[in-house]
């Protein structure tokens, strides 16, 4: 068999979709989000099979994130909340300075929905925005050894000024504020780890690249 079995043209890995066997799965939690565990078998480097491998999934539909940036101000919309996964981890002992974290706007895909009008839905959500020129940044996998979440990334262009307050959907218990940084502000804390997360990090360091250019069209 070919080692570029994928019909993916685009794949620059060694193997694809057809080196691998499925072999069934049980649900273990069935919630807010779900709990598997898959069997699989997938083909070895050295062209052979492995015996089947039992992981448990993270099961979770995609998710969209979006940074709001003002190229005539030069200053980036996030927003604080709670993080659950950060409650679990103090309640495990594990070190972390609060579990409130700045982020971009983000929410989950429903099925009915692209991308892009999750953007739009959860800016105004949680921001009170309306976003109309959406800029892709990136298309990526969360945490792939433990979850099937894919995560898309947008910029947004905005008017800052008007952008403020406390906004979040109360039959969700969200309680989102809605914060404003010039970029030398957002920077330095990007530089002493005051910004703690892969999504605003991934979301501002290519803001960092393509700020220029993104001034020069304002």
């Amino acid at each position: 068999m070919s080692t570029e079995s994928s019909s993916d043209a685009r794949l620059d890995v060694t193997y694809g979709v057809d080196d691998y066997q499925d072999q069934g799965g049980e649900t273990l939690y069935k919630g807010f989000f779900t709990f598997e565990r898959r069997h699989y078998r997938y083909r070895r480097f050295d062209g052979g099979w492995s015996d089947t491998v039992d992981r448990e999934v993270h099961v979770r539909p995609d998710a969209v994130g979006v940074l709001l940036y003002d190229p005539k101000r030069d200053v980036v919309v996030l927003v604080e909340q709670i993080r659950a996964g950060i409650v679990a981890r103090l309640a495990h002992g594990q070190s972390a300075h609060s579990p409130w974290l700045l982020e971009p706007v983000a929410g989950l895909i429903d099925r009915d929905e692209t991308p892009e009008e999750v953007a739009r839905r959860e800016a105004e959500e949680e921001a009170n925005c309306k976003v109309t020129e959406l800029i892709p940044l990136y298309r990526y996998y969360t945490s792939p050894g433990a979850s099937c979440e894919q995560f898309y990334l947008f910029c947004a262009l905005v008017d800052s000024a008007p952008l403020g307050g406390i906004h979040g959907l109360e039959e969700e218990n969200e309680d989102i504020r809605v914060r404003t940084f010039s970029f030398t502000d957002i920077s330095e804390m990007m530089k002493n780890g005051r910004i703690d997360n892969a999504m605003a990090l991934i979301s501002l360091q290519w803001l960092a690249a393509e700020r220029s250019s993104l001034r020069a069209r304002s």
